[in-house]
């Protein structure tokens, strides 16, 4: 049985770490690179870091940040906005990166997807996808949740993993920053549907809320932010806890 992953998101802003309520009401949480070595010192599995302003501001994402991470970390980290090619990708990988996400422009042309995974391995592509439950359907969003298609959730995520993604982050809109836990159900859809990884984001508040999305949600991983910025939550004893629990994680 494969271990499940604790991963620490650090949503990127000017160059600074925020994290916000249902994506909004941003709020500062600290130096991205002083964050990141403090995770990879004390037991986080990956990181994920999201320029949550480069799509909307049409800025590639900050190369420079990836190489002052790298340089301070040694365990894996996915690095995501404002990527639309394989040049992006490219500079991004060679600076230190060991993944990429795409989000909206992987919708605006999902031939994108493809072409990642052929030229660098599917291994090395996370499709995020932000999703918002909407009369009772699970609907895709895109620039930071700011615009609403009408993807459907599930139907998306097939084609993403036919296209060659390794693996999906999803976040529920409805559940984020709110604290209440994951959206599992939803996620156990996702998981029972697919055959690549799975990572739960959005709702993260206790660490029973990790449990439940490991043994209810069916997620291979999940992804926190807030409660680990403002020292709610300490990976190592949350891996205790989930040890405890007989959920399989690395130590």
């Amino acid at each position: 049985m494969l271990t499940k992953r604790i991963i620490p998101c650090l949503d990127i802003k000017n160059g600074r770490t925020v994290k916000g309520v249902n994506f909004l009401d941003l709020r500062y949480a600290g130096d991205p690179v002083e964050l990141a070595q403090f995770y990879a010192e004390n037991s986080a599995d990956e990181l994920v870091f999201l320029d949550i302003s480069a799509t909307e501001e049409k800025r590639k994402t900050l190369a420079d940040l990836v190489l002052r991470v790298a340089e301070k970390v040694n365990i894996p980290f996915t690095v995501g906005g404002g990527i639309s090619s394989v040049e992006d990708v490219d500079v991004l990988l060679q600076f230190g990166a060991d993944k990429v996400s795409i989000n909206s422009s992987a919708v605006k042309r999902p031939e994108l997807i493809n072409e990642l995974s052929a030229k660098f391995g599917s291994q090395c592509v996370v499709v995020a996808i932000d999703a918002k439950q909407v009369d009772g359907e699970w609907k895709v969003h895109l620039v930071g949740g700011k615009v609403a298609t009408d993807l459907n959730l599930f139907d998306w995520a097939k084609e993403v993993e036919k296209r060659g993604a390794g693996e999906i982050l999803f976040t529920s809109m409805n559940n984020d920053g709110t604290k209440n836990g994951f959206a599992n159900e939803a996620l156990a859809k996702l998981s029972t549907d697919l055959n690549i990884p799975i990572i739960a984001s959005g709702g993260a508040g206790t660490m029973q809320h990790f449990a439940d999305t490991f043994k209810e949600g069916k997620a291979d991983a999940a992804l926190a932010a807030s409660v680990f910025h403002f020292k709610e939550i300490a990976i190592p004893e949350l891996k205790e806890f989930l040890n405890e629990k007989e959920i399989l994680v690395r130590r």
